[in-house]
């Protein structure tokens, strides 16, 4: 293959090599900017945290026995059964907590109020069932962005490795392609030929 064919094979190889990775170019660059700065990213799509201590008073609130947050763990991804019942203390209040496969319930004792986390979220119900407030957790979907290039259990590494590899390939195609033209403008200007 002569250069006009090899620079050829190169520009399309490294144009399809560019549309393959600017998607994870664009999440790496975003989410490692919100790794070296969290603060002001999360001032901009946090909404305003919500004070716990307020469930103490609200309407409605009073004691609730284990057999009551079983039941409310139960209505919380009805097809799952519970691995796990503990009591422990989450947000400053005794809670009965249960582990289903997509994640936590936690019933506050004193009060009825609970929990339902799964690894991204945490949202707060009054003890009617009313939906009170959602934390979105930030911080793991980010890092697991950068790191993986993929959100998610069993997240897809090998995606986050082909976009490296494709990457490298993508800047050592470019740094040909930048060299190849100015390499033979360099040997005739020296009296190599070219």
């Amino acid at each position: 293959m002569n250069k006009a064919g090899v620079l050829k094979y190169l520009r399309a190889l490294h144009g399809w090599l560019g549309v393959f990775v600017l998607p994870w170019v664009v999440a790496i660059g975003l989410t490692g900017f919100y790794l070296n700065h969290p603060r002001p990213v999360l001032d901009m799509i946090e909404p305003a945290a919500f004070d716990a201590a307020r469930l103490v008073d609200w309407p409605g609130s009073a004691p609730i026995e284990v057999a009551a947050a079983e039941a409310i763990a139960a209505g919380v991804w009805p097809d799952e059964e519970v691995l796990l019942k503990t009591l422990v203390t989450y947000h400053d209040f005794l809670s009965y907590q249960f582990d289903k496969p997509s994640g936590l319930i936690i019933v506050a004792r004193d009060t009825g109020h609970y929990y339902v986390k799964t690894d991204y979220t945490r949202t707060t119900y009054a003890p009617d069932g009313e939906r009170l407030h959602k934390k979105v957790y930030w911080s793991r979907i980010f890092k697991e962005l950068h790191v993986q290039g993929w959100i998610g259990e069993g997240s897809k590494r090998w995606l986050a490795d082909a976009t490296a590899l494709a990457m490298v390939v993508f800047g050592l195609t470019g740094i040909v392609l930048w060299w190849m033209p100015r390499s033979r403008r360099i040997r005739r200007a020296i009296g190599l030929g070219g």
